[in-house]
């Protein structure tokens, strides 16, 4: 059983500590805690992460957020997998601050990122993990606040609920994307 884990962000040292990078500090916390490291591979950072007899591939894209569906395309046919294999983490505006929410598919609302995969698979029916960032940015500031990074308060627990993500990722791949939405959705 092999699964594929995509963290949406941006490479670069100015986008680490963004609100946008969640999805790369997700895979690279899960990295941290196993071991393992990202290697530079073709259109993204690729390692791999063994848990309960499942691999799961992680990458974070190397194409910038807005061209995210290139690397997902690309590494779904390199590991020869369907697309109920394949989880993408991503932040929304449209969550507090740390929520998740799980869907089997849906709209990109509004995400780059997700617009993009959208596109290159030519659907919107793959599993994706919302983490939420909040919506506390005045009126036009929506990309400041996105681009910006996490304030003191956020980073108080942000280490635990990049935890709670981890073992979301782990439950899609051990008991399937209905019981990880179940266990998970709005915690």
């Amino acid at each position: 059983m092999k699964y594929l884990i995509v963290g949406l962000g941006n490479i670069g040292s100015e986008y680490i500590n963004t609100r946008h990078n969640i999805g790369f500090k997700i895979l690279d916390a899960l990295g941290n805690a196993s071991n393992i490291s990202f290697e530079d591979r073709r259109l993204a950072y690729r390692a791999e992460y063994k848990f309960k007899g499942r691999t799961f591939v992680l990458i974070k894209p190397t194409t910038y957020m807005n061209l995210s569906g290139k690397a997902v395309n690309y590494w779904l046919q390199k590991e020869k997998l369907s697309v109920d294999k394949l989880l993408v983490l991503v932040d929304d505006v449209a969550l507090p601050f740390g929520a998740l929410r799980i869907r089997a598919k849906g709209a990109d609302a509004g995400h780059n990122g997700l617009k993009d995969i959208n596109l290159s698979l030519g659907h919107q029916n793959y599993a994706r993990l919302r983490f939420g960032i909040g919506n506390d940015y005045p009126r036009g500031g929506q990309i400041k606040h996105v681009m910006g990074e996490w304030t003191d308060e956020e980073k108080a627990s942000l280490s635990e609920r990049v935890d709670l993500t981890i073992e979301a990722v782990k439950s899609f791949g051990t008991i399937g994307i209905a019981s990880t939405m179940n266990q998970f959705n709005n915690r």
